[in-house]
């Protein structure tokens, strides 16, 4: 069984050669491929991310949902996961997935680890054990068949935040979905650029407008206007 890892990117220079070839050296003698599909990178991303070994796409739009999107439809693995670029799976992520598939798991994700000690972080990362849908971010990463993935015609590319996780209810209708006990390793970066307790309650009135169901055009101004080094 194959593996495709589909890594959506925008001027992530800085991760993306790192993690490529962290996943490298943890899937020798494996049957997988890393796919990067960029959304119009101005630095080297996509020059760093070939130089690592990895099939690299110009996505035909922008944004994390078409991107993955597209990755996925030139992924030839019978199991899709999709990974932030700078985020770091367990060594063991290519076993996990695949045992679980095997299984009958037909989608999942890990739970969530930060790269910064901080208690709060921590806290937070607590809660990503358990299976609640308002919990779960694309930091987890996501394992999904490429069967589900299909039938549920992918993200929802009129979402530009919180498509990774509005397509969450929709594929467990279709199959089993498990949080793994390991973690993802992702960066503390944006929390450490925009304050942790005030990057935190931003991502609260976000996640809360969504749920009340302002538009996709409100809730990107006010990620622009709140969050820095933002990439939407």
């Amino acid at each position: 069984m194959k593996l495709s890892i589909i890594i959506p990117t925008y001027n992530e220079a800085e991760n993306i050669g790192k993690l490529i070839s962290y996943l490298h050296k943890n899937l020798l003698n494996k049957a997988y491929e890393i796919i990067v599909s960029d959304g119009g990178s101005t630095d080297s991303t996509f020059e760093d991310a070939l130089k690592a070994g990895a099939t690299v796409l110009k996505s035909q739009k922008k944004g994390r949902a078409s991107q993955m999107n597209y990755g996925a439809s030139k992924a030839s693995g019978e199991v899709l996961y999709f990974l932030h670029a700078d985020s770091y799976p367990p060594a063991t992520f290519h076993e996990d997935i695949l045992h679980a598939v095997k299984k009958g798991i037909k989608s999942g994700s890990y739970r969530l680890k930060f790269d910064y000690n901080h208690w709060f972080l921590k806290f937070n990362s607590w809660f990503t054990r358990f299976d609640i849908d308002l919990i779960r971010f694309g930091d987890q990463s996501l394992f999904i068949s490429k069967e589900i993935f299909e039938k549920v015609s992918g993200f929802d590319e009129t979402l530009i935040v919180m498509e990774d996780m509005e397509i969450i209810p929709r594929i467990k209708k279709l199959g089993r979905f498990k949080v793994m006990n390991a973690y993802v390793r992702t960066s503390a970066r944006k929390y450490l650029e925009n304050g942790i307790y005030k990057l935190q309650a931003i991502f609260f009135i976000i996640y809360f407008m969504y749920w009340l169901g302002f538009s996709q055009e409100k809730l990107i101004r006010t990620y622009r206007s709140l969050i820095k080094q933002n990439k939407v």
